[in-house]
């Protein structure tokens, strides 16, 4: 198989050697489309692709093959947060692009950059029942075609004329900071369209919004004059090391949304801990009884899975909210004092920094009571099972964490609420989880993506009911992948049933029968190992580390353990969601 130089050199030329000037349609998109820096493309083939899937197979990019086109969607979002790089996600007409949906839609609410290519039926066919037809006459256009709440960008292509625009706003979306999710259809008349190649690339160049000194001061002045606290999101990772300085410099303590554990060290004595899904009382406690003026907000929503809403996390003054998307500040709370700010929070921090010369904070301090993040788990007789949450955390902690350098990322569902309560990062971008959608699935496919495009061990902490609905095994297998699942298996739907029975609900059915994944692994050319109790987990983590392909660690868990969702059910039962809302207590 060629590698990425020789596919690249090998697609910039035509028969003999000579580079080409003349080459189809989707040729010359998927050699533009690696011209811009995507490297990976994932999804399923179909007729109504054929010709796409032949042009990206034979560019530079390196095509995998995958078992669904939601599977490949989570793939592509997850390479492109392991790598920084933009992906490709392919779909064919009818049911691949409707499979496709829910992956993209993940990706746009992560703020991945990750670009839908399909096909679509020819016009003389539209409305005669072609097989597996995507028209207006099938499906509805404006989901899939106009810019909205799935794409940023998206058109049917209809003539090859149209490929100079199409690339130039794709260029601009993906030069933009945060995410960027496309969706270009071609139809099947239209890829077979040949273009001329030597009409230059279009380039763009977009700069970050920029605050005015004015602007910056008054912040600063604002910071200065009251208490705050630093209040990190997911748009701050890249500027973990302006944060950590910032709050170092001014002794304010740092809470994180739970896909920032980790831009600021989850050791430092000024971190308090994670917020929403999973999150510590450490938080709260300190809101309420030190009652900060300020709280900066840095690069995130503070929807529901970072903030429940929660009228405790109001400060005194207000918010002042950093952020790319001018439209996030003062969405989740409406109600609160909100000073916006549209800006890069690299750019925006260091501007910050020079109003707060390093060495006038007299010490770092502990601003109160950290996260506990060692919950007490009294020893069991050895060969007792089976496992418990929180002694898989801490197996994971120091062998995965602690003394390898995998990406982790953790699966919706107590798997989530688990991780993000007890595992502890010391950097940023090691940690993965999907908050927003929160679609089961994503981890245990998306890991697979991670570990292809990264070339580096990656571990998904799933649910045995996420890992049924969609693993991607077999392209693990397929693409040696150094992918670990680490399953909780519970055999049944654990927040599920955990959620109805906090809401006073039956839990009869989100039961199933208990699933062997390691044989379901080694059915498909994988490995694995059981854990039936606590002390095989140190083993079967360590065999998992060790495995040069993919690897299933198969964790029979106790459910008696209460999971750390008992706020999300709160808020739940707060919207009116349960048959005793009166009788609910803390």
């Amino acid at each position: 198989m060629q590698n990425v130089a020789q596919k690249r050199a090998a697609a910039n030329q035509g028969l003999g050697g000579q580079a080409r000037t003349e080459a189809t349609i989707v040729e010359t998109f998927a050699d533009q489309l690696a011209a811009l820096g995507v490297e990976q493309a994932f999804g399923v083939s179909g007729g109504a692709i054929a010709l796409i899937f032949d042009a990206l197979e034979e560019s530079s990019i390196e095509l995998r093959h995958f078992r669904h086109e939601s599977g490949a969607a989570f793939a592509a979002t997850e390479a492109h947060f392991a790598t920084g790089k933009a992906t490709v996600v392919f779909a064919t007409t009818g049911p691949g692009l409707l499979n496709s949906l829910t992956g993209m839609t993940a990706a746009r609410w992560d703020g991945a950059k990750v670009i839908l290519v399909s096909g679509a039926t020819n016009s003389p066919q539209r409305g005669r029942w072609a097989t597996q037809e995507t028209s207006s006459y099938t499906m509805p256009q404006d989901v899939f075609y106009t810019a909205g709440p799935i794409f940023d960008f998206a058109v049917r292509m209809e003539h090859a004329s149209e490929l100079p625009e199409v690339m130039r706003r794709l260029s601009l979306g993906l030069l933009r900071p945060g995410g960027f999710v496309a969706h270009v259809c071609m139809p099947m008349s239209v890829q077979s369209n040949r273009i001329d190649v030597s009409r230059s690339q279009p380039r763009v160049a977009m700069e970050a919004p920029t605050v005015s000194a004015d602007k910056i001061a008054e912040c600063a002045c604002n910071l200065r004059s009251e208490p705050f606290a630093i209040w990190a999101g997911f748009g701050a990772t890249e500027a973990a090391l302006q944060v950590r300085e910032l709050a170092e410099r001014t002794g304010a303590p740092v809470f994180c949304s739970p896909r920032a554990k980790g831009v600021m060290p989850e050791d430092h004595p000024l971190y308090l801990g994670v917020t929403g899904l999973g999150g510590h009382d450490s938080v709260t406690q300190y809101m309420v009884q030190r009652q900060p003026y300020w709280v900066l907000v840095l690069g995130t929503r503070l929807g529901e899975a970072t903030s429940f809403w929660d009228s405790d996390m109001l400060p005194r003054g207000g918010f002042l909210h950093v952020d790319i998307d001018p439209g996030v500040p003062g969405t989740a709370y409406p109600e609160a004092n909100t000073f916006g700010i549209q800006a890069d929070i690299g750019q925006f921090l260091d501007d910050l920094l020079q109003h707060f010369p390093a060495g006038e904070a007299d010490n770092v301090k502990a601003p109160g009571p950290g996260p506990d993040w060692e919950e007490p788990v009294p020893i069991r007789l050895a060969g007792r099972g089976p496992v418990r949450p929180q002694t898989l955390m801490q197996v994971i902690q120091r062998r995965v964490i602690d003394d390898s350098d995998a990406l982790v990322m953790s699966e919706c569902g107590n798997s989530f609420a688990w991780c993000n309560h007890l595992l502890r990062f010391p950097t940023p971008r090691r940690y993965r989880v999907s908050t927003l959608f929160g679609s089961m699935g994503h981890s245990a496919a998306g890991v697979v993506g991670a570990a292809v495009a990264a070339n580096r061990k990656s571990v998904a902490v799933v649910g045995d009911g996420s890992m049924l609905m969609n693993s991607e095994i077999s392209s693990a297998v397929q693409y040696r992948a150094k992918a670990v699942w680490i399953v909780l298996n519970d055999s049944g739907y654990g927040m599920c049933r955990d959620g109805h029975r906090a809401l006073g609900l039956t839990d009869a059915n989100v039961d199933f029968q208990c699933v062997d994944f390691v044989g379901l692994a080694r059915s498909q050319g994988a490995d694995g190992v059981l854990v039936e109790s606590e002390e095989m987990l140190d083993d079967a983590l360590e065999q998992a580390l060790a495995a040069e392909g993919p690897f299933v660690v198969d964790v029979r868990i106790d459910t008696t353990q209460a999971s750390p969702l008992l706020r999300r059910f709160e808020s739940l039962i707060n919207q009116g969601n349960s048959k005793n809302v009166a009788g609910w207590e803390k």
